[in-house]
């Protein structure tokens, strides 16, 4: 009874006030600990129990202290009480064996729960789930939809765990096909509103780039609860619809349930994707204030990470370094990756610095130091990052993608010729590069490996994507959409050309990399290009509000349009546009100027010359200089007169 109530401390009172103890009163003190997650308390009472009591253990001794051995990571001992097990004779307890091919399998030796596995004779559902999970936990996504298939042959019905862990390895596997069959499964069998395996669904329906249909199970499910909602907002925020990551959360406040730690996660990491910088510090705070939550560390992560979005660098660089628990990789991770973008090469070299101490073998690191050196023109030093990497034996993960036609999976490296329709594949790639140059696509050489100038675009042609992309158009029903997976991130060069294919070839097209997916179409990608561009401080900051939407850039010469991109030089001036939702902008002043401000891939040249023109008439002046464009017309002509007036009366004194 102290047990369950959580009170651990009169149960171990009682249980050392007790004249004589039986097997059953060990086996209470066992239990208790394990589920109140005193792991090694519970395997301290097993090793008394071995040594003072005469009964011996039973296989409710065994198997509970092989669970807490389980999540404790104690295999050594694991080991000792699998041979406690066979001395007693419980080994062929069907109880103990699924306790002993669970501690395995947590423990990281499949190979040995599958060798007790095949030893038992008549296996029962919990018996298959268990090594189910156990592929899972380690990795085996692949053997965990067989072992669930195989089970299936064998008349076993499978119960909410079965679905719910197979449809996590078809969701890691991004197996959409085996993801469908296993919801026809759901279907016959009636669990189909369940809260549990509805929630695994829309992951999974998510994860294979299918946000639609995530959508229409997630508006089935009757009651809702804390999971369904979190597997949703999570879903949204992982394809890049921030807005609907925070309705949906609003949404949810509004019926009541209280989120949780992984909910804050997602809706902390759509408004830094958003720029949404005051909404993100607003539902920080709440965490504590308002639900009594203390933040982690992918709470203090997403938050470097939208500041670092912003543009706010050293503002992210306090933040970090005032959080009250010590920032781990992912912290100074997401700050390197917002210096790479804005192109501060001192701050991502002292960043750099830390994290090569923090994890030495990650070669993400590495890359993105060398990347930020090479763009910035500093070659020199790029190469040496690149020699620091030999000397060190850190290796770069070969890029690999792979896509699904007709139940097969096909994988490309870069490069590649070991497919049988090889020549088809670089016909039609010759073929898009040429289509895409018409649209006026310029490579982006600074993504190619090969250093020798010469040599760089060809390369770009022959990453892994790219082949992949080639294969789906060859491959796939005219129409269909095609989906991607990457192993690591998407290049900003591929990222281009994924964008202009959609729109030459009315395609939808999924891209799954390392970090999340990119759904182009129509010329348009849903990341809005955050995650492949490096934008260069070319400006004076006259209104620091980062929560705007909109920044006209003036400066006279000649600017290249980054908003997307592509390579179309105009004089006087561009627009950068920070979000891109055009629903943001409804309802706002001057409406009209800034959707012509809004310089996409669907603007010709033309109109995009008589946008400069209407900006310079405008009367924003012609030097470098930044405006917030947030308020009216006559606003920003106000901020200029008042910046340009200040100048003056600098240059003066």
């Amino acid at each position: 009874m102290y047990a369950k109530c959580d009170d651990l401390t009169s149960a171990d009172r009682v249980f050392d006030e007790m004249p004589e103890r039986s097997l059953i009163s060990w086996n209470s003190m066992i239990v208790g600990f394990l589920q109140n997650k005193f792991y090694d308390r519970a395997v301290e009472v097993f090793r008394v129990l071995l040594r003072e009591s005469s009964d011996g253990p039973d296989q409710v001794s065994c198997s509970s202290v092989l669970s807490a051995c389980a999540n404790m990571g104690g295999l050594e001992f694991g080991r000792q009480v699998h041979g406690v097990a066979v001395k007693y004779g419980l080994v062929t307890l069907a109880y103990v064996k699924n306790s002993l091919m669970d501690m395995y399998c947590k423990c990281g030796l499949l190979s040995d729960a599958i060798e007790l596995f095949q030893t038992i004779g008549d296996s029962d559902v919990v018996t298959w789930n268990v090594m189910i999970v156990g592929c899972v936990c380690n990795d085996n996504f692949e053997e965990a939809c067989n072992y669930f298939w195989v089970m299936r042959r064998k008349c076993i019905s499978p119960d909410e765990a079965s679905y719910s862990s197979v449809l996590h390895a078809s969701a890691s596997l991004a197996a959409l096909d085996q993801g469908t069959l296993i919801h026809d499964q759901i279907i016959k069998t009636g669990f189909i509103k369940n809260e549990c395996i509805a929630s695994s669904l829309v992951t999974m329906y998510a994860k294979c780039g299918c946000l639609g249909d995530a959508s229409r199970v997630f508006e089935e499910i009757e009651d809702r609860n804390v999971v369904c909602w979190t597997a949703m907002i999570a879903a949204c925020q992982q394809h890049g619809c921030a807005n609907q990551v925070i309705e949906l959360f609003e949404e949810m406040l509004g019926e009541g349930v209280k989120p949780d730690y992984i909910t804050f996660v997602s809706v902390l990491s759509a408004c830094s994707y958003a720029g949404h910088v005051e909404d993100g510090f607003g539902y920080f705070d709440s965490m504590t204030k308002v639900h009594g939550m203390n933040p982690g560390p992918e709470h203090y992560a997403c938050m470097a990470d939208l500041l670092g979005r912003a543009g706010r660098l050293d503002e992210a660089k306090r933040f970090i370094e005032s959080m009250p628990i010590k920032p781990d990789s992912s912290v100074w991770g997401t700050l390197l990756g917002a210096c790479r973008n804005y192109g501060n090469v001192k701050m991502g070299r002292e960043v750099a610095e830390i994290l090569f101490e923090l994890e030495p073998e990650n070669p993400g690191n590495y890359v993105l130091l060398s990347n930020m050196y090479a763009r910035n023109g500093m070659l020199k030093e790029a190469d040496e990052v690149r020699r620091m990497m030999r000397v060190n034996g850190v290796r770069k993960e070969p890029g690999c993608s792979w896509i699904d036609v007709k139940n097969t999976t096909f994988v490309f490296t870069v490069h590649d010729r070991s497919h049988p329709r090889t020549d088809e594949i670089y016909g039609m790639l010759k073929k898009l590069e040429e289509l895409v140059k018409k649209k006026g696509y310029e490579p982006e050489t600074q993504f190619a490996i090969n250093s020798v100038e010469g040599y760089k675009e060809h390369n770009l042609w022959h990453h892994s994507e790219k082949l992949a992309l080639a294969f789906g158009l060859l491959a796939l029903p005219v129409g269909a959409p095609i989906r991607i997976k990457k192993n690591l991130r998407t290049c900003g060069d591929c990222h281009a050309v994924m964008k202009l294919a959609s729109e030459i070839f009315e395609r939808e097209i999924i891209v799954r990399d390392i970090n999340r997916f990119h759904q182009f179409a129509n010329g348009l990608c849903s990341c809005g290009d955050y995650c492949i561009k490096a934008r260069k401080p070319f400006c004076t900051v006259i209104d620091s509000d980062v929560g705007s939407d909109w920044r006209v850039l003036v400066a006279q010469g000649t600017m290249v349009l980054e908003n997307y991109g592509l390579p179309f030089k105009k004089p006087l001036a561009v627009c950068w546009r920070k979000v891109a939702d055009d629903r943001r902008l409804q309802g706002s002043k001057d409406n009209g100027l800034k959707k012509q401000l809004a310089l996409g891939e669907h603007y010709s040249e033309e109109e995009m010359t008589g946008c400069l023109k209407k900006v310079v008439a405008a009367g924003f002046g012609q030097q470098v200089q930044e405006i917030d464009s947030s308020g009216s017309l006559e606003d920003c002509r106000s901020k200029t007169r008042n910046k340009n007036s200040v100048n003056m009366q600098t240059s003066a004194s």
